[in-house]
């Protein structure tokens, strides 16, 4: 088995960018062997918002509302068109103008005229033997699934898979009147009538235990039930009569495996057992034997032999299409990001253990905070991400390193990210949020999640104050425009001091004016308790010098996105010596120094 953290010929794949474009242009035709997708869709509006007609509500309201899906919009009519005139299978553009007049044209239409080229390629990358799995909730569940059978054949639809995601709500006492909500669904689908298939089995449930496997054994304490060993049908040697013994005073029968019974043992009953009336032996004389010869034999009090059938040897139960073992992700899993939807990375391992093979290529199109590709990678299986945020991109970068280490980057490529100058003027004028938390994540720091307006923070970069897992804080703000000037460092300090954080690190498209450099110097310093070290309270960096490599006056900062409780780090496990280091006198290196 190859190691997860060698390179390999053929690297993983992570993608900025839209799924659509990505897959057109980069995933070749049959070459993903498995596709999880869970579209984002905010179903937990009330019903008549969410199919609300656009004139009939404040749509600047709307748009808060639904900050992560579809709208219908000019363009989305403009695509519905196009669609409908040959863009995708015949049966799927019948499919989404059926719903169009269900509809009308809302938010849920808008969704599914966005999602049904999506649906379609993703059918066209997947091979023969592929399978999908489409993670929804019943508000649009039933729509998704006449779209999947419009696109691969009702007959390949396989399982709609129930996954209880939450426990029980108490909406009843707030008002509720209807059931209370706590289920996902998986439309799971195969492309053809052959696909991979590796069964899963379930622990029995205690009550089942109790019930079936009622007898242990005195001598191995293993628990087992008795099996029947007739059939109902004849097949091969099953008419033959079994034969058994037992001593006088004693009440088991055993088998008797003499091969005559010419001489009887005294004071030792024989007997001569046929099975039950119409029905045959299960199994031939010979197995029979062996069985009885392997101690898997006990008899009835009139001889009927039975086979002991152990609880440690039995696989479980197949894994049904209703899924309630698997919790979801509270507020103290370990694997928590605070990512908002964000699900069990044992759901995601069940899906392509059954459903790949080791050195299979799995493919998340929406993959978020990169769960699926996570498990795709301790499962040694090759991975394709992409995300059309870039917070979900660095976010997996991040979670990659955190939990497989550095040398993970040698196994996989990032596409869509600047690598100029150039690149970087691109995605700011393509988009100026995503432009900041990629300029943000140069720094490693934590973006901001939303937008919140200028106010000198774009993020947050962590590091080690102390042995005992205390942090500090330095605030990170970006400015890509051509306008800057030494104000930006002023208001860049204003919130350092009333956010009450250490530092500041201001990153600029351009190169900084004399003007801010003289702010920035003035700005005064950090002291780090850990050794003594200081550093600048305010920096200034571009990106151009972060590309080519440059690297922060700072103490070692911390993996982004890891919530604060799990940032401890003890004393012993301290980065860069930063122990032996307190320990010694003060450095004397410049601000800078820091071995990285």
């Amino acid at each position: 088995m190859a190691s997860l953290f060698e390179p390999v010929d053929e690297p993983n794949r992570l993608y900025y960018g839209d799924n659509l474009d990505v897959l057109r242009r980069d995933v070749d035709d049959g070459s993903i062997d498995v596709v999880y997708l869970d579209p984002p869709f905010n179903s937990n509006r009330a019903y008549n918002v969410i199919f609300a007609q656009h004139d009939t509500y404040d749509e600047s309201a709307q748009i808060e509302a639904f900050d992560d899906t579809w709208h219908w919009t000019p363009e989305t009519d403009a695509t519905f068109t196009r669609l409908l005139s040959g863009g995708i299978p015949a049966k799927a553009a019948d499919a989404l103008a059926a719903m169009r007049t269900l509809l009308g044209e809302n938010d849920a239409m808008a969704y599914l005229v966005n999602m049904t080229p999506r649906l379609v390629d993703l059918h066209r990358v997947l091979k023969p033997t592929g399978c999908l799995y489409l993670h929804c909730d019943p508000t649009m569940s039933h729509y998704l699934k006449v779209l999947l059978d419009s696109i691969f054949d009702p007959r390949n639809m396989r399982n709609e898979i129930v996954w209880k995601r939450t426990t029980a709500h108490s909406d009843t006492r707030q008002g509720l009147v209807q059931y209370g909500r706590i289920h996902d669904v998986l439309l799971f689908y195969s492309k053809s009538t052959k696909w991979t298939w590796n069964p899963i089995y379930t622990e029995y449930d205690d009550a089942y235990v109790a019930s079936k496997y009622r007898y242990e054994e005195a001598e191995t304490e293993r628990r087992y039930r008795k099996d029947n060993m007739t059939a109902a049908k004849p097949g091969g040697d099953t008419s033959f009569e079994w034969r058994v013994k037992r001593r006088a005073g004693v009440r088991e029968w055993v088998a008797d495996l003499d091969d005559e019974w010419q001489t009887p043992q005294p004071g030792t009953e024989y007997r001569g057992v046929a099975p039950y009336k119409n029905r045959f032996w299960a199994y031939s004389r010979d197995n029979m034997r062996e069985m009885a010869e392997a101690g898997r034999l006990i008899h009835t009090r009139t001889g009927m032999p039975e086979y002991k059938r152990y609880l440690d040897e039995m696989e479980g139960v197949s894994l049904q299409d209703l899924w309630t073992d698997i919790d979801p992700i509270n507020s103290q899993a370990q694997e928590r990001l605070g990512y908002p939807t964000q699900k069990p990375e044992a759901l995601l391992d069940r899906v392509v253990r059954t459903s790949s093979n080791e050195g299979d290529v799995v493919l998340d199109p929406f993959c978020g905070c990169g769960t699926t590709v996570a498990v795709a990678q301790r499962l040694n299986r090759r991975w394709v991400g992409i995300d059309i945020t870039y917070i979900a991109v660095d976010l997996i970068e991040k979670r990659l390193q955190h939990t497989f280490g550095e040398t993970i980057k040698d196994t996989y490529e990032v596409h869509g990210m600047p690598r100029d100058v150039a690149g970087a003027q691109a995605l700011f004028r393509q988009d100026e949020l995503d432009f900041e938390r990629w300029a943000v994540s140069l720094v490693n720091g934590t973006p901001n999640e939303k937008h919140v307006g200028d106010r000198g923070a774009d993020g947050v970069i962590r590091f080690v104050t102390d042995a005992s897992g205390g942090t500090g804080r330095a605030i990170v703000s970006v400015k890509g425009g051509k306008q800057i000037g030494p104000h930006f460092v002023r208001d860049l300090l204003g919130t350092v001091e009333t956010q009450k954080a250490e530092m500041g690190v201001l990153v600029t498209l351009t190169k900084p004016t004399r003007g801010m450099i003289d702010a920035a110097d003035h700005a005064g310093t950090y002291l780090w308790p850990v050794n003594s070290q200081r550093f600048p309270k305010i920096q200034l960096v571009t990106i151009s010098e972060l590309l080519a490599g440059k690297r922060l006056q700072s103490p070692p900062t911390l993996t982004p996105y890891i919530k604060a409780r799990r940032m401890h780090v003890p004393a012993e496990q301290l980065p860069f010596d930063l122990l032996q280091e307190a320990k010694a006198k003060p450095s004397k290196r410049k601000p800078g120094a820091v071995r990285r």
